[in-house]
């Protein structure tokens, strides 16, 4: 049997010689936060997908076979059939929209033996081919009964399965509804929120209706068939001006009858359709062979990253004299260091990095130790002396000690010179005051409130104030600059904890209830060592947001009574430059990353392109 030319590049090739750019095209989520799933999308197969149906439907994944019946041929023959049951009366005849009439128009450089086609034209007949679900609300809770005619609905279309669900209806009410049945290889289409899934009726479903948001198509197999409009669909009509602006939007009842009527598709002959349906398939199995060889990779590759910096974590071992355990970790560090470049070459294991970095900097394994440096306990003693003095000033009330930090509340062991202490015993808390929303003003003094703090930074997109007089006699709510806050109802976001620094361009302005501010005793604790603190997974892990009104919530109790490791003021400054320093290398690394992630985006973008 003799064969056109094939394509010069077939997709095989396609895929073969861009193997690394389809492998390698990630595009990467934020990782911060708590509940997220996956942090990145295999953008590069994602593309490769797309591509595939792509050239299904321009005629360029198979060669054409002169053999085939031509599909103007098809169209011919089928309208004949239908002309003929018309008059034996049968079937009633076809009101054909009035856009086929003329020669249909199409940028696709349509291949040999391929035509433009409308659906009406190769529908199984008129009268029931094309229904879209009841328009209006969707049926309503109190029609549903236990057993009956099942209620098709979204997820059947969606997932591709109508043997999930159990809404029914009864016999009265299926046949008022009976125009909207869908029977075994009916196709549906969802058409509203999760725009363009397409599902095949299976021949041992259960007799139902399809309810709103839907639209069912029966077509004449022996012209289109449903496996190939399952390609045809994603691939053409979804990328039409009238649909492509819908995907992935929550817009309702927005793909029409008449919009599939009206849009005429590159129509391929029958032969065709099948070798097209079975190479997608083929080619569809190797993007599902890439996509989870690139995720165990991807997988493997964070799991190596974790360990090795888990080694930097644990604790040293039992008997190990100070100088041992610094040498043990300076040996992982240089192993570490050795191979950066290998080891941190994605956004997920940067962020894990910095992570480490933090807790590490917390833990007191970041900067060698100073025995001359003050240790923990005079600070402690600091401390003691001026709330002593705060109470006989009558500033603040005397008030009772908190308990001891068990051996269980201690999630690691200190360096000589270091000590748990409870979070309250080094500061105090100052709840924001609840100014009333009738109180609020365009100008005047801002009040900070939660929808003001950010993920280390203060954001002034939505503003409150109160006016001048009015603030003057909350002056004791009033923050200055190098003041820390947290926001205690969503204390994390995606981004990561909702604390800031209060900076000069912040001020004036007044703390409003649901915020707190941190008052450093003595100033023991600079706001740097603080802030690293706060971002790190030991203050992360250790709140635990209950819920105040539905949302979640943490309290200035809560706060006081955790665990904090405190040391010298100048090992604070040690740490926080060397912090400074490392995380700036992961900046760095990331911002690389970054450039490199974006090129081989755009360059797939190209390829894909350049294909079609």
């Amino acid at each position: 049997m003799a064969k056109s030319k094939t394509p010069s590049k077939n997709a095989e090739q396609l895929i073969t010689e861009h193997l690394d750019i389809w492998t390698t095209a990630i595009e990467q989520k934020s990782s911060a936060g708590r509940g997220s799933s996956k942090k990145f999308s295999l953008h590069g197969i994602k593309k490769l997908r797309e591509l595939i149906l792509d050239l299904a439907v321009r005629g360029k994944l198979v060669p054409q076979d002169p053999n085939d019946e031509p599909a103007s041929v098809l169209l011919e023959r089928i309208a004949a059939e239908k002309a003929q049951l018309v008059k034996d009366k049968k079937i009633k005849k076809q009101s054909l929209v009035k856009e086929m009439e003329g020669v249909p128009e199409t940028d696709i450089d349509l291949p040999e033996g391929w035509c433009l086609a409308y659906i009406p034209q190769i529908i199984a007949h008129e009268d029931y081919a094309i229904k879209r679900g009841p328009f209006g609300s969707a049926l309503k809770k109190a029609y549903f009964v236990e057993s009956g005619y099942k209620v098709y609905e979204q997820q059947h279309a969606i997932n591709d399965d109508f043997f999930r669900g159990e809404y029914y209806i009864d016999l009265d009410k299926f046949e008022e509804l009976k125009a909207f049945e869908v029977k075994p290889n009916d196709l549906i289409i969802s058409c509203s929120g999760t725009v363009g899934k397409v599902a095949i009726a299976p021949p041992n479903m259960e007799r139902g209706i399809i309810n709103q948001a839907l639209l069912k198509i029966a077509l004449n197999n022996n012209a289109l068939t449903n496996e190939y409009f399952k390609i045809l669909f994603p691939a053409f009509y979804m990328m039409t001006d009238t649909l492509s602006d819908l995907k992935g939007t929550a817009q309702k009842n927005m793909v029409s009858v008449d919009t599939l009527k009206k849009e005429p598709f590159p129509y391929p002959p029958l032969e065709e359709q099948q070798r097209i349906v079975a190479k997608v398939d083929e080619l569809m199995g190797l993007c599902d062979a890439l996509e989870a060889q690139t995720e165990n990779s991807i997988t493997a590759h964070q799991t190596l990253v974790e360990v090795l910096l888990e080694a930097l974590l644990k604790a040293p071992e039992q008997g190990a004299t100070p100088e041992q355990t610094a040498q043990q970790f300076q040996q992982n560090w240089q192993r570490l260091s050795e191979h950066f470049d290998t080891l941190f070459t994605t956004t997920a294991s940067i962020d894990t990095l910095k992570q480490t970095i933090l807790q590490l900097a917390v833990m007191g394994k970041l900067v060698p130790q100073n025995p001359n440096d003050e240790p923990a306990t005079k600070l402690l003693e600091r401390i003691a002396a001026e709330k002593a003095q705060l109470i006989k000033d009558k500033k603040i009330k005397k008030q009772k000690p908190l308990p001891e930090i068990t051996d269980e509340e201690k999630p690691f062991e200190l360096p000589d010179g270091w000590e748990w202490v409870r979070l309250g015993d080094i500061y105090r808390f100052l709840n924001g005051f609840a100014f009333k929303s009738e109180w609020f003003q365009e100008q005047g003094i801002k009040l900070l409130r939660n929808i003001n703090i950010a993920h280390g930074d203060t954001k002034w997109y939505e503003k409150a104030c109160l006016s001048e007089a009015m603030a003057d006699e909350y002056s004791k709510f009033q923050l200055e600059a190098g003041d820390i806050v947290i926001s205690l109802d969503r204390p994390i976001i995606n981004t990561g904890l909702k604390y800031a620094v209060i900076q000069p361009k912040d001020l004036p302005c007044l703390l409003l209830q649901r915020v707190a501010k941190f008052h450093s005793f003595a100033d023991i604790v600079t706001p740097a060592f603080l802030s690293r603190w706060l971002e790190s997974d030991l203050f992360m892990s250790s709140i635990d947001p209950g819920r105040s009104n539905g949302v979640p919530h943490i309290s200035t109790k809560q706060l006081e009574m955790m665990a904090f490791p405190l040391c010298s003021t100048k090992e604070q400054q040690l740490i926080i430059a060397r912090v400074d320093e490392l995380i700036t290398l992961c900046d760095q690394l990331k911002a690389r990353l970054t450039d490199a992630q974006t090129t081989k985006l755009h360059l797939t973008d190209a390829i894909v392109e350049q294909a079609l």
